[in-house]
């Protein structure tokens, strides 16, 4: 159901499981916006649609995704305002509500070149596509020897000037940055960055503990892709992960494709930090996400994509082209959490992690609906919409 095609009467979804609910809820959707959210004991008669148990969620949110449908963020242009349509109804059919492009780090140029055109496209509020919610910028502001598949060129020191340099006349529009704490000594670039409404985010970093708490004590609230381009858990220094997972108010991305973390420790991850309430899932999807395994240009070089994982030449790990989503599968297939954790680390979390609404007030239109087959031990998933305007028809 789109804003264009809201139902005149009230309808009900009863019968109905959703995370962070216990026991089955009924859903109360007039004109097509989320009204209420009541236990099935406190049902009316009304039109309904039951859904028999299923769960419901409102679509995904990806923070940090790089490109789809072979084109990059960082190297969009204006004329490229039909890819990145398409991207964004790519990005709605794979279940998708909402995502930050993210920016990797690249030229002056290029970032000014991509916030600009970003910044244009966002003016347009378009039914039945993923909505950009933001920028996402990955660097510059990286350490050299956790920069990964970051071009070392275009790493620049962390300091006020650097960052109002890149951001330029664009600060309302990025809603994340990642940077690592350890090139802040003062403090300075984080404070300044939450005094714009940026949340700070770390990763690609040699941090410590100490450094990181001190970073989170400034204001940083988030970690980026979690083990990755950080040093791993040790018992003696637990580094910047490790003060992430026990920081109140801090919220770590992860990828779950099983390449960049593997099962086991992202059990140990999600165990340690309560599942959805400091975790949420990114898919790091590059350009070629939409396209076939193959090798593809990335900025001035190539990546080579094989079941959806992307390395580099010299095997670097560069990121996925595998949807959000099936991350939440893949999760419950290795039996890491239950279906409703699962749901809630790429749906609810990321919503909570960047201060989204929720359920209530939002467009009916953006629910979905999951099915676990005990049988075959799938978990399956698909927009409700569909469904509820046969409701409304009938």
């Amino acid at each position: 159901m789109t804003e264009s095609t809201t139902p005149s009467t009230n309808l009900n979804i009863i019968n109905t499981r959703l995370p962070g609910y216990a026991g089955l809820q009924q859903i109360c959707v007039e004109q097509g916006r989320i009204t209420q959210i009541l236990p099935m004991s406190d049902a009316t008669p009304t039109q309904s649609l039951d859904v028999a148990g299923d769960w419901i969620s409102l679509g995904g949110v990806d923070l940090q995704i790089n490109g789809a449908l072979g084109l990059a963020f960082p190297e969009i242009e204006m004329q490229d305002f039909p890819k990145l349509e398409k991207i964004c109804q790519f990005l709605w059919q794979q279940g998708v509500d909402g995502f930050l492009p993210t920016l990797v780090t690249t030229s002056l140029k290029n970032f000014q070149r991509s916030l600009a055109v970003i910044a244009e496209f966002m003016q347009k509020d378009e039914p039945q596509q993923a909505k950009i919610l933001g920028v996402h910028l990955e660097g510059p502001f990286l350490n050299y020897h956790k920069r990964g598949a970051h071009p070392a060129e275009y790493l620049l020191p962390l300091t006020i000037e650097n960052v109002q340099r890149v951001i330029g006349d664009y600060a309302s529009i990025v809603k994340v940055i990642t940077l690592a704490p350890e090139l802040d000594a003062t403090g300075d670039a984080i404070a300044y960055l939450r005094s714009l409404g940026i949340t700070v985010s770390l990763s690609h970093s040699q941090a410590t503990a100490k450094e990181a708490q001190r970073a989170f004590a400034r204001g940083a609230t988030m970690v980026t892709h979690a083990f990755n381009a950080m040093p791993g858990l040790h018992h003696r220094e637990p580094g910047l992960l490790g003060e992430a997972i026990v920081y109140p108010g801090v919220w770590c991305g992860v990828i779950a494709d099983g390449q960049h973390v593997c099962p086991t420790m992202l059990k140990i991850l999600l165990k340690a930090s309560g599942y959805a309430q400091k975790i949420f899932l990114v898919s790091d999807a590059l350009a070629p996400l939409g396209l076939p395994d193959g090798t593809y240009p990335w900025d001035t070089r190539q990546i080579t994509v094989s079941r959806g994982t992307a390395r580099l030449a010299d095997d670097t790990l560069a990121g996925t082209t595998l949807p959000l989503l099936v991350g939440v599968q893949k999760l419950v297939r290795w039996d890491i959490c239950d279906v409703e954790s699962a749901i809630a680390l790429a749906t609810t979390a990321p919503r909570k992690a960047i201060h989204l609404p929720e359920f209530i007030g939002s467009n009916a239109s953006q629910l979905l609906r999951w099915h676990w087959d005990d049988t075959t031990k799938e978990l399956t998933w698909r927009r409700l919409s569909e469904q509820i305007e046969m409701s409304d028809t009938n």
